[in-house]
């Protein structure tokens, strides 16, 4: 079965070595997100990127970089989304949100 409907896109960018009482603040977002019921969260990890700080971080031996990027993404219904923003607004210290609305097309059976 197929179905469609408008939802929201919630990206955060921030790097690996972030953390929140000493566990990795990807972790402790998506465990928020599964305590509030939310549909989903993805953890990707970048192998090359910069910040607002232009200094690059890259998974390349020779760089030795210790922070590289991660993203969470997360789609769910806007007032879903809405209940995340207080843990996200609290534990972000450095990073970027984003958030769009998208077209989600959830395939099932029946």
């Amino acid at each position: 079965m197929k179905t469609s409907e408008k939802d929201v896109i919630l990206r955060i960018y921030f790097g690996e070595s972030d953390h929140i009482k000493g566990k990795p603040l990807y972790e402790q977002i998506v465990l928020k997100a599964r305590e509030l019921h939310l549909a989903g969260a993805t953890v990707l990890h970048g192998i090359l990127g910069f910040g607002a700080d232009s200094r690059l971080h890259s998974s390349r031996v020779l760089a030795l970089s210790n922070d590289l990027p991660v993203i969470v993404e997360i789609v769910d219904s806007e007032e879903n989304i809405n209940k995340l923003l207080p843990f996200i607004d609290e534990n972000v210290t450095e990073g970027l949100v984003t958030m769009e609305d998208v077209k989600v097309i959830k395939y099932r059976h029946d």
